[in-house]
């Protein structure tokens, strides 16, 4: 039958993890269905089915990660069910070969598969091999995995097998398999902390994830505890420590961020601006008829201010490449925009932004951001940017010293624009009003772009804030 395989979803990633099944065995699905959500180094993305058919086998469960070329899900009609063999109820004559590639469905460790035994193997030898209350732990692990799903039909009892009597002392920990999910189990084996040395408190009497954590965070994790240390051990009232496994955005961001601060040499300058006439311009575009419709906000004059700047400095939008030694001089322009989500900082860019009419570009803006928002972006979103801009200001922050996203040679810092004294000259004379003033921060890249040029973009950015008219002379 059918295995999908886990591809690359774009510019060469080599792993992803399963972030969520959006089916369940038994679902019947159609070609470029969607079948669950991936999170590679850079977004987490929806993929969707190359097959049709009935889904047979989850072969990764959600939290995992695996490598691009590894089976996901299998999908189609099992070979044996169609010669009208039934998987739940196996003839004497039949090889007996169950799949249990899902490692929840037995309730044992990742990757833990039963294999059938052959002709030979189906005596007294076979059935004594069989451990007491099988059947019951199927279905408390499959519940445990998947409690939208009903757990599989029980193998029929041999006939001559008689039920075990009911087991009256605790099995040592390495005689049976801990009740956890698999994302439960991968937290214990990152943290070092040994199942066997828990006692499940969730469904079932599962092991949770609070359990595993709480018992790194103890003295004793690791290893397995003894009886009288379980017994002796006080339960925590919390956690004073906490571990994220760092993958996915966070750790490509994490990656990205390091490679740009200790290669290129940072720059960065700033200046305080009265933006009280941008302010101004957003209301009037606010009420606007071609702008009714899109979002309008002081970010989006900074991006054109940005675009039309960048026309009297192009070094800003150029970038240093190491190992070709050239500086590479772009004739277009992809404006990034740094975006936070709950998985990491990305920063996907509008395509060909100084193409764009203003009305466009807003269009462009808030699809960008929506998108990210939701966690959607796109590999290709993200891909081939040449300036950004990262807007501090949204968090009640002035300003900071923004690192160069890489294969870039400047980044503009934009802060929250607040109202503050400031001195205006009115017929000659000073006077001190409240203004909405903000600041502005670039960092840039020094190896090819120096200080005049630095200066000069800036100034024209701060120029055209101050005075939106101004941008007609660009």
């Amino acid at each position: 039958m059918p295995e999908y395989k886990l591809p690359d979803v774009g510019e060469g990633l080599t792993e992803a993890e399963v972030v969520a099944w959006r089916v369940k065995v038994g679902d019947v699905i159609e070609v470029n269905e969607i079948v669950c959500d991936i999170e590679t180094a850079k977004s987490i993305v929806e993929l969707p089915s190359p097959y049709a058919g009935e889904v047979t086998a989850l072969l990764v469960p959600e939290g995992e990660t695996v490598a691009v070329g590894t089976p996901i899900i299998r999908i189609g009609a099992d070979e044996g069910a169609a010669a009208g063999a039934s998987p739940a109820t196996p003839t004497p004559d039949a090889e007996m070969d169950i799949d249990l590639s899902n490692p929840a469905a037995s309730g044992g460790g990742e990757g833990e598969s039963l294999v059938g035994r052959n002709k030979a193997d189906r005596g007294p030898t076979r059935r004594a091999r069989r451990a007491p209350g099988a059947e019951a732990a199927n279905k408390q692990a499959q519940a445990a995995f998947d409690p939208g799903t009903s757990p599989a039909p029980e193998l029929e009892e041999l006939p001559e097998v008689s039920p075990p009597p009911a087991q009256t002392t605790p099995a040592a920990p390495s005689d049976v398999r801990v009740l956890a999910k698999p994302p439960v189990r991968k937290l214990a084996k990152d943290l070092g902390v040994d199942l066997a040395s828990l006692a499940g408190e969730g469904p079932q009497g599962s092991v949770t994830r609070e359990q595993v954590q709480a018992a790194a965070a103890s003295p004793v994790a690791g290893r397995a505890a003894s009886a009288s240390e379980r017994a002796s051990r006080p339960l925590a009232t919390g956690e004073r420590e906490t571990r994220e496994p760092i993958k996915g955005v966070r750790k490509m961001m994490g990656q990205a961020m390091v490679d740009s601060a200790f290669t290129a040499p940072h720059v960065t300058e700033w200046v305080t601006v009265d933006a009280t006439r941008t302010m101004e311009l957003v209301e009037r575009l606010k009420s606007h008829r071609e702008f009714r419709d899109v979002k309008v906000s002081p970010l989006l004059v900074l991006a054109k201010a940005c675009l039309l700047a960048i026309r009297r400095t192009p070094e800003i939008n150029s970038f240093w490449d190491e190992a070709a030694q050239e500086v590479v001089h772009k004739h277009y322009v992809n404006l990034g925009i740094a975006a936070a989500t709950p998985r990491g900082l990305v920063v996907p860019n509008v395509k060909d932004a100084d193409a764009m009419t203003l009305r466009e570009l807003a269009e462009a803006l808030g699809g960008l951001t929506a998108t990210a928002r939701e966690g959607k972006t796109q590999p290709a979103d993200m891909s081939g940017g040449s300036f950004t801009i990262t807007n501090v200001g949204v968090f009640g922050v002035d300003a900071g010293t923004p690192i160069i996203n890489p294969g870039e040679s400047a980044i503009l810092c934009f802060g929250s624009i607040t109202r503050k004294p400031w001195v205006v000259v009115e017929d000659g004379e000073e006077r001190i009003v409240p203004r909405h003033v903000t600041t502005l921060a670039l960092s840039f890249d020094h190896r090819h772009v120096d200080g005049e040029k630095g200066s000069r973009f800036l100034a024209d950015v701060a120029a055209i804030l101050e005075d939106p008219a101004s941008a007609l002379l660009f």
